[in-house]
């Protein structure tokens, strides 16, 4: 009923308020920091503003709790908490999103639809680890959850912008077009990391837990 749906759309808002804190703000630091190379030398001359916007941005990452503990708080409490179901809706959201742009011709969208789906299969992969890992090598898993954080929040931009180049598909005032540029700019450029980070989510936390404290 009505009711169930709204607690399942719920569950799939409260899964991902870490990765809007954690993702995007990470992401607030690292535009600014382009709008410095942007400005070239004059990026640090304060009568510019972007070296404010850059000082202003860093402050996010921390404000509300480091980002490694939005990280920490997306796989350990909203994954674990309901065995990955939120995050299943998710996905299967997104593959029902790929299943309409294939529906449809144009090499825009063709190529929006070939990185998204690169990038939910990442998604999927890293997910099922965590999951399969969480019981027996939780401090493992943990050692991962900033890269699960991103590679979550770039997946889910990507399925954004695919709806979005979805709506625009029909239209071709310059608004709607700029939106299907935008989108194939981001599946293209952008939308790959997905994949290097789901590779990484899935190596472990060995590595990352190797060092003994004498070693340093």
């Amino acid at each position: 009923g009505q009711a169930e749906v709204r607690r399942d759309h719920q569950a799939r808002l409260d899964l991902l308020i870490p990765v809007i804190k954690g993702w995007c703000t990470e992401l607030g630091v690292e535009i600014a920091s382009t709008g410095i190379q942007v400005h070239g030398g004059m990026g640090y001359v304060e009568e510019t503003g972007a070296a404010q916007h850059l000082r202003d941005a860093r402050i996010a990452p921390i404000y509300e709790g480091t980002n490694g503990i939005q990280a920490i708080d997306l796989v350990g409490r909203k994954l674990a908490g309901d065995a990955g179901k939120a995050m299943e809706a998710l996905i299967a959201d997104i593959q029902a999103t790929e299943s309409q742009l294939s529906d449809l011709a144009g090499e825009e969208l063709a190529a929006v639809r070939t990185s998204l789906k690169a990038g939910r299969q990442a998604l999927q992969s890293a997910t099922e680890w965590c999951l399969a890992n969480l019981a027996d090598d939780p401090n493992g898993v943990l050692a991962q959850a900033f890269n699960y954080m991103m590679l979550v929040g770039y997946v889910t931009g990507g399925w954004m912008m695919a709806r979005s180049a979805l709506l625009a598909r029909d239209r071709e005032e310059d608004f709607y077009r700029a939106k299907r540029i935008t989108a194939r700019f981001y599946a293209e450029q952008i939308l790959p990391k997905a994949e290097a980070l789901g590779r990484t989510v899935c190596s472990g936390g060995a590595a990352t837990l190797g060092m003994d404290e004498t070693f340093f």
